[in-house]
């Protein structure tokens, strides 16, 4: 893995060394001896070189200077200058010349990115164990999400059924209840009927005279009384019953529980007094 990044920058430093080198000798060759202009560029490339060697012992030793970067990213911009300047004076083949001005700052980028891998780079032992967890987290989330799947199509089956069922029951009601209506009205036109109360005339009247009997239809539904509500609480009984059940218990009760005991105990209020009487008591 770490020569996926450490060869092409290698390869781009060396390319923009000779390429560096040549141009030096090639353009300042003609104005001054050879072996000055080999000098030059030996001193460009040698800078270069000396601060990229210093930045990788650096790395190694998980240190960075940033005097020394400054100082290596220059030597990267004299090398792509010294380029576009040749390009620039160049009677022939400028844009030749100025594709690849660009080398030397490649390479430095190169070097950088390479940098930024070795500090970011993990052991195979790490990325096994990120995987695990990652495959993990995708197992944990597919079984969830197959189990609100079932979830909500065993609810939408029992939905179903239920509906269906409510459907019959509602039909049966519906069916009964137009039955027992058309039995009713025809008790009721019976009960009205001239010819009925005339037969009951016939027989009733020998045993009691004058009384001509009612036939009064059968009670259909409850006939038990409805006890009368009870009378509502007065605030002054209500405050005093919330004290007695809030204080039955050390600690006093809370209020979901001193509400739960008034409910159980018989008592009935509305929420709105029961709160307001409990806010009276403990304001007290």
């Amino acid at each position: 893995m770490k020569a996926r990044t450490v060869l092409p920058a290698v390869a781009m430093t060396a390319v923009s060394m000779v390429l560096t080198l040549a141009v030096v000798v090639m353009w300042l060759g003609g104005a001054m001896p050879w072996p000055v202009a080999l000098v030059v560029g030996l001193g460009i490339d040698g800078g270069w070189l000396a601060t990229l060697a210093y930045e990788r012992r650096l790395a190694a030793q998980g240190d960075h200077s940033r005097t020394v970067t400054g100082v290596g990213w220059g030597f990267g911009l004299i090398a792509t200058g010294v380029l576009v300047a040749h390009a620039l004076t160049a009677d022939q083949s400028t844009g030749a010349w100025l594709a690849v001005a660009w080398l030397p700052v490649a390479a430095k980028a190169l070097w950088l990115v390479h940098g930024l891998w070795e500090r970011t780079a993990l052991t195979p032992v790490a990325l096994d164990a990120i995987a695990g967890i990652q495959q993990e987290a995708r197992d944990e989330a597919a079984v969830a999400r197959a189990r609100l799947r079932a979830e909500a199509a065993t609810e939408e089956t029992r939905l179903t059924a239920v509906t269906q069922a409510g459907a019959s029951v509602a039909r049966v009601q519906a069916k009964t209840a137009e039955t027992l209506a058309g039995a009713w009205s025809t008790l009721e036109a019976a009960r009205r009927g001239e010819d009925t109360g005339r037969a009951l005339t016939s027989v009733t009247t020998p045993v009691t005279p004058d009384v001509t009997p009612r036939w009064e239809l059968p009670v259909w539904g409850p006939v038990e009384t409805v006890p009368v509500l009870a009378l509502a609480l007065t605030d002054e009984a209500l405050d005093r019953l919330v004290y007695e059940i809030r204080h039955s218990q050390t600690p006093a009760l809370s209020y979901r529980e001193m509400a739960a005991r008034f409910r159980a105990a018989g008592h009935s209020a509305s929420e709105v007094r029961l709160r307001e009487a409990w806010k009276r008591v403990v304001a007290a």
